[in-house]
């Protein structure tokens, strides 16, 4: 104990401790961990490593059930890393306080954090931050039940890990990928998914991503009804997890539902009660698995007969829904409701909850949908209605058919016999074909709306078809297959008598369908002879046509949608723009436009000073007068004195007529000296009586003239410097730093790009009368990510050009921009001269975040020249492979 009190003294090895706590919490070495850092707790750390602390220690209270807890640790971990400050450690705390709030709290709840996280990782401009949030909101979307905008996100954040190598992130991004596969009801994809996310976890070592990969397994192997394999995985994932946690819980839930559809309905209540008294607080009564926890408790009470228990425990479910904001929770749970009210034979309410869900059906997965007809086939059936529930039925079959899901299917069956023991019915439907004339219409338009519904889904569409067309009754046969490349086939759907003939292809037509899992999707005709059912089958082709034509059209949209929203607009006519450090520039401007003082404007070449240079003159009482540019690097030395303040004819050789100069252009109005640096020694005391007195004398007057202007003047260079440097005259330097204005570089103010770009193509696309050309999200942020050394001008120029070469009505994609901003790879805070192999840091920022900077751009530099090899790398560097794993693990790296 002595020798670690002594080893806890020493700054350097303090930070390694506190590396090492949290590898420890990230390889689930929970107890060891916390161990750890309760002894870190009485060293003296600094701002970084105790903000780093604060984090391992809200992972592991979350691992212990305790959110409240968890999210104090957060905010206290935000706060270190404002003092220090560092923004990339601020980023990766509020993406874990967001995850937190937006499962127990809802939406709204989370808005004003994701806006100021949003602009913090923009100002970052770190690539694996970038992935990091989309990977983290397309959890929270997917939680939801948003699943086209979870997919999304996921896009942009597995793109952005192709320029960030994290085994954590590219594990927890296949684990999302998993959920939503099978949110979407696509088991094979979600195994898929599920099985590259549990090798990239136990690669990396992350605890917590294996786990919830394991349970992703389970559940896969569950809706496949491979239940004792799921029991399995779920068991193996349990093992490793802390008791009452949130993927313990998880876990739990499914395996009560498993033990629900095998009828073990006592192991079923035990998980159920188990998950009950983990949860002792409303903030633990809010999460997403306790709430889908008490849905699954709902069924168990309607199995056991407790229908009437079961109407109350629903209510629950729906305000848990309503309070989180979880709409996937609530349809289920509506229906669930139906089916409660119909076996209490109180159809008219199971009516109005099936009316009211309808609407929403098109938001929800197809598994979803075939309940929903499960349940319409049972309320139909009790109302006598056998022809009509039939339909339903097998539309219901057809479907969970379709998505090999076994325990949809043994639901079905269950639901269906136990009408057929009421009704005195046979415990199968009637599947023999033909639908009678009277039931036709309302099958066909129930066809149909399916066929719509399962618009990206090849294989529903194809079987849906085969139903509409054997209802019609225009054909002896049909067949739905899907065909691979190696020439065989699989039958998904089939109606009539004959398919052998279809298969051989002598006279038969092929309706396409659509692509699926590398599979052709086709559906194989047999026509009756007569002209009415070549009429139907031609109105099911143009059917098809439609239906792709919506799908790009839902395609187009998502495109659309951005993530960075455009929402400021110009300033009045002049397009110029204002957000973020510009607004409070253009704030600034506005304030001293009023005054006739001086001002002086800095900043890079490219940052936009003319811009604020207009609009101080155009909120100034002199806005109806001129405003004359003028560049003084673009004039010869010589010509420099004639150009500014006149010259008379006859004043030098050339002088043949009267120029009256730029100052007296402006008379009345505003001067804007660009490049007011590069002015001559011997100018410069000409300049500063006209700022003093208001008098020109141009070449060859004798008489001086009295001119009323306003002079706003700017520069690139450092003033400060060239007066030291006697370059610039002291006197003249503080006339016109009266006000100034600095203009931060495009690099350090990113948070605006989004919006810079949405304005520049707005105004591209007018100017070349290109319609409707727009960026791809990609292309949005492959732009961001550069280090932009020519500022807003080199944007506005990009901006221009890829507008101009593109078509119109296109969507742009990064292969549109120009070779040498893809080719410069997206460095963390890097700066051009990194990127030349030199870095510069201020002398006068905090030791700490300046040298992990400077480390973290070394360790960039090397792995970037030795392309990967992390052996190579380190030999480089003059440290160890381990010294660089740690390393890299502590930057983020």
């Amino acid at each position: 104990m002595v020798n670690g009190d002594k080893r806890l003294n020493r700054g350097g090895e303090l930070s390694a401790e506190v590396l090492r706590a949290e590898l420890l919490e990230r390889t689930g070495q929970y107890a060891d961990s916390r161990a750890l850092t309760d002894r870190l707790s009485k060293a003296k750390l600094s701002a970084a490593d105790s903000s780093l602390r604060e984090l391992v220690l809200a992972c592991l209270e979350l691992e212990s059930t305790d959110a409240d807890a968890a999210t104090s640790h957060l905010q206290r971990s935000i706060v270190f890393s404002r003092q220090i400050p560092d923004l990339e450690q601020t980023c990766w705390s509020q993406l874990r306080l967001l995850s937190i709030l937006s499962d127990r709290s809802g939406p709204d709840a989370i808005l004003p954090l994701l806006s100021e996280l949003r602009a913090n990782v923009t100002k970052a401009g770190h690539a694996g931050i970038l992935a990091a949030l989309h990977i983290f909101v397309a959890q929270m979307e997917a939680k939801r039940g948003l699943l086209i905008n979870a997919q999304r996100h996921l896009h942009l954040g597995k793109q952005g890990l192709s320029t960030f190598n994290n085994l954590w992130l590219e594990a927890t991004a296949e684990n999302v990928e998993a959920c939503i596969a099978i949110m979407r009801s696509s088991f094979e994809e979600g195994t898929s998914y599920a099985t590259r996310s549990l090798a990239l976890a136990q690669e990396a070592g992350a605890s917590s991503v294996r786990q919830s990969a394991l349970g992703n397994l389970g559940n896969v192997a569950y809706w496949l009804g491979h239940f004792e394999k799921a029991v399995e995985y779920h068991h193996q994932a349990r093992a490793a997890m802390a008791p009452g946690s949130d993927n313990w819980n998880a876990c739990g839930e499914t395996l009560a539902r498993i033990f629900l559809a095998q009828g073990r309905l006592d192991e079923c209540k035990e998980l159920l009660d188990e998950i009950d008294a983990s949860a002792l607080t409303p903030t633990d009564r809010s999460g997403y698995v306790y709430r889908h926890t008490q849905l699954t408790r709902t069924n168990y009470l309607a199995r056991q007969g407790q229908t009437e228990a079961a109407l109350e425990h629903i209510e629950v479910v729906l305000q848990l829904a309503d309070e989180s904001g979880d709409e996937f929770l609530r349809s289920l749970a509506l229906l669930t409701k139906a089916e409660l009210l119909h076996s209490c034979h109180r159809i008219q309410e199971a009516v109005s909850v099936l009316n009211a869900l309808a609407p929403t059906i098109s938001k929800q997965p197809p598994d979803f949908f075939a309940h929903f007809e499960r349940v319409v086939a049972s309320t139909l059936a009790m109302t006598g209605l056998i022809e009509a529930s039939e339909a339903h039925y097998r539309r219901s079959e057809r479907i969970y058919t379709s998505l090999k899901h076994l325990p949809g299917i043994l639901e079905l069956s269950r639901c269906w016999n136990k009408e057929a023991a009421h009704q005195d019915w046979p415990t199968t439907p009637d599947n023999s074909g033909t639908l009678s004339r009277g039931g036709a219409p309302s099958a066909i338009i129930g066809d149909i709306a399916a066929i719509l519904l399962h618009a990206g889904r090849p294989e529903l569409v194809a079987c849906e078809i085969v139903d509409l067309l054997n209802s019609a009754d225009c054909v002896r046969s049909a067949t739905a297959v899907a065909r691979a490349a190696d020439g065989s086939a699989e039958s998904l759907a089939r109606a009539g008598e004959a398919p052998e003939r279809l298969m051989t292809g002598a006279g038969v037509r092929t309706l396409a369908i659509g692509t699926s899992h590398d599979r052709v999707i086709e559906v194989l005709i047999d026509a009756k002879p007569d002209i009415e059912s070549a009429a139907t089958i031609n109105s099911v082709d143009l059917l098809l046509s439609l239906l792709h034509d919506l799908e790009r059209g839902r395609a187009e949209r998502e495109e659309r949608a951005t993530l960075w929203p455009v929402d400021e607009l110009p300033l009045d006519n002049d397009h110029t723009i204002a957000t973020g450090h510009m607004k409070e520039i253009m704030s600034f401007a506005r304030k001293i436009a009023t005054t006739d003082v001086g001002v002086l404007v800095t900043g890079e070449s490219g940052t936009g000073k003319e811009v604020v240079a207009r609009a101080i003159h155009a909120y100034s009482k002199r806005a109806h007068k001129p405003f004359v540019p003028f560049n003084c690097a673009a004039v010869p030395r010589e010509l420099l004195e004639s150009q500014l303040f006149g010259h008379r004819r006859g004043a030098f050789t050339g002088a043949d007529r009267d120029n009256p100069g730029v100052i007296r252009s402006a008379q009345h109005g505003t001067l804007f000296l660009d490049e007011v640096g590069e002015l001559g020694l011997d100018l410069q005391p000409k300049l500063l009586r006209f700022l003093e007195s208001g008098e020109i004398c141009p070449l060859g007057e004798s008489t001086p003239f009295t001119v009323n202007v306003r002079i706003v003047a700017a520069t690139n260079t450092n003033l400060e410097t060239a007066v030291r440097e006697r370059r610039f005259r002291e006197d003249l330097f503080y006339r016109l730093n009266v006000v100034r204005l600095s203009i931060k570089p495009l690099r350090d103010r990113r948070d605006e790009i989004p919006m810079l770009i949405g304005h520049f193509l707005r105004l591209a696309v007018e100017e070349f009368h290109k319609q409707r050309v727009r960026f791809a999200e990609e292309t949005f942020e492959r732009l961001l990510l550069y280090t932009w050394p020519g500022n807003v001008r080199q944007l506005q120029n990009e901006v221009r050009r890829m507008v101009a070469l593109a078509e119109p009505n296109s969507m742009l994609g990064p292969a549109a921009i120009s070779h040498d901003i893809l080719r410069a790879t997206p460095l963390p805070g890097a700066s051009a001269a990194a990127n030349n192999g030199h870095f510069a840091v201020p002398l006068g920022d905090k030791l700490a975040p300046t040298l992990a900077r400077i480390e973290r751009e070394m360790i960039m530099r090397a792995l970037r020249d030795h392309r990967g090899r992390v052996d190579a790398a380190a030999r480089a560097l003059g440290i160890s492979r381990k010294g660089l794993y740690l390393k890299r693990q502590r930057l983020g790296l």
